[in-house]
């Protein structure tokens, strides 16, 4: 009995092995699987289970970028994003493009984050606002933080998890956190030196190597 348990384990391991062996070849060496390979060791990765709960399932179906089944993305044609970065690919997430969005390069956002560019006015719940947001290059964006309209963030800024963001801290290199959030932490010019900006071996925007980007956003994006 044990040799036949034995039997079905190592041929499970085997299976399982054979399995992602062959996977790996075809996604590194056909072309249409190659995103899997080119992102799966990158923060904006492509799983097959995340493309197809969005591309075959239809969960933010048209969005360029990949998108966890849980979070929202609402008017995409209005976000763009830079290499490296996908909002919402973290569970829980809404991001709302009524306004202009940018998104800068290898910018990490947590789960349950909501990026909200657009709003109402104080006294007619029925007549919408709109602003922009501006997240710069190497931000990070903790675990259900909020970001309001009209705010720009600078590169290497990094806002603490449970904030809510109301206005621009656009210089960069700090920690903001609270509701609303403040500067905690300002880094000075003489340390700026110390932040890495590393560069993905294949640079993507969404779904997309990062040099097709600029006729995708010619032909489908509002800016």
């Amino acid at each position: 009995m044990n040799v036949v348990r034995k039997g079905f384990f190592w041929m499970g391991v085997w299976r399982r092995t054979a399995a992602y062996y062959t996977w790996q070849f075809l996604t590194k060496h056909v072309w249409f699987l190659r995103v899997f390979y080119e992102t799966g060791k990158t923060e904006a990765y492509v799983t097959f289970k995340i493309w197809f709960f969005q591309k075959v399932l239809g969960f933010n179906r048209r969005v360029y970028w990949p998108v966890h089944y849980r979070s929202t993305v609402n008017l995409f044609e209005n976000i763009v994003i830079g290499v490296g970065s996908a909002p919402g690919l973290s569970p829980g997430c809404y991001i709302q493009g009524r306004g202009r969005v940018i998104i800068g390069n290898y910018v990490g956002i947590g789960p349950n984050v909501g990026i909200i560019s657009g709003g109402h006015q104080l006294f007619d719940f029925r007549v919408p606002t709109k602003g922009y947001i501006k997240i710069g290059n190497y931000s990070w964006i903790g675990m259900n933080s909020v970001i309001l309209e009209n705010v720009e963030l600078g590169d290497f800024t990094i806002v603490q998890a449970g904030s809510v963001v109301k206005k621009s801290f656009k210089q960069g290199y700090c920690v903001i956190g609270g509701n609303p959030a403040v500067l905690i932490k300002e880094f000075p010019p003489e340390s700026h030196h110390l932040f890495e900006r590393y560069k993905n071996e294949y640079e993507y925007i969404g779904y997309m190597r990062a040099h097709k980007f600029a006729e995708y956003r010619k032909r489908y994006l509002w800016f």
